[in-house]
């Protein structure tokens, strides 16, 4: 079977996968646990993100003009 990376939740006694995803019992698994700090610099990515997604938005939204290959300078 190929590497297939899950997301889950530890509920205090068990880890719980957040999706349905078929498993034949004893298959082998390997469990990485993200630091705090990981999380917090998946959240900052995250809020970086949706600035840059935001800014691009404005930057290409439907009221700008369409330039074509005559409006480029060599």
């Amino acid at each position: 079977m190929p590497a297939v990376l899950l997301k889950a939740h530890y509920d205090g006694k068990h880890i719980v996968l957040d999706e349905p995803f078929e498993l034949p019992p004893g298959t082998p698994l390997t469990v990485l646990v993200p630091s705090s700090a990981a999380a917090e610099l998946d959240s900052e990515r995250a809020q970086w993100t949706a600035l840059s997604l935001q800014s691009l938005a404005g930057a290409y939204g439907d009221d700008e003009p369409e330039y074509t290959a005559a409006d480029l300078r060599p």
